[in-house]
């Protein structure tokens, strides 16, 4: 199962393998108060991460950017689907917005990926 949660929310047991999939470190959060593994290279480049935020791209324009992006670069996510492939994954991000992030991005993108390779599971993405 893949999961999406702010990573300001608390750690849960159910959590399983945590990973931050932003760019930029959040912040106010202690780097030990992670308890997981941050892939900044998964993240969406600066210029898309950038345009997204000024309002040059909607969601929709972003997200299919975001997937180009990562299927130009698969050595950046594949070794998330082994950590999905294990047990819960949950990808993390700092945005406020809870529907409309890179996190929810990925997470429907290696859905895909693992639909594709067999029987799946789907994202779930935790609003807080």
């Amino acid at each position: 199962m893949i999961r999406c949660k702010r990573v300001y929310q608390a750690v849960e047991q159910d959590d399983g393998q945590r990973v931050l999939v932003d760019r930029l470190w959040p912040r106010n959060k202690r780097k030990d108060d992670l308890h997981g593994q941050w892939l900044r290279e998964v993240a969406p480049s600066d210029e898309l991460r950038k345009a997204f935020h000024q309002g040059e791209v909607d969601f929709a324009g972003f997200a299919q950017q975001y997937r180009q992006e990562l299927a130009a670069h698969p050595e950046h996510w594949y070794p998330l689907l082994d950590l999905a492939g294990k047990g819960t994954l949950t990808l993390l991000y700092a945005g406020k917005d809870t529907e409309h992030n890179n996190a929810r991005v990925l997470a429907e993108w290696l859905e895909d990926e693992l639909d594709r390779r067999g029987p799946g599971s789907s994202p779930v993405c935790y609003a807080q």
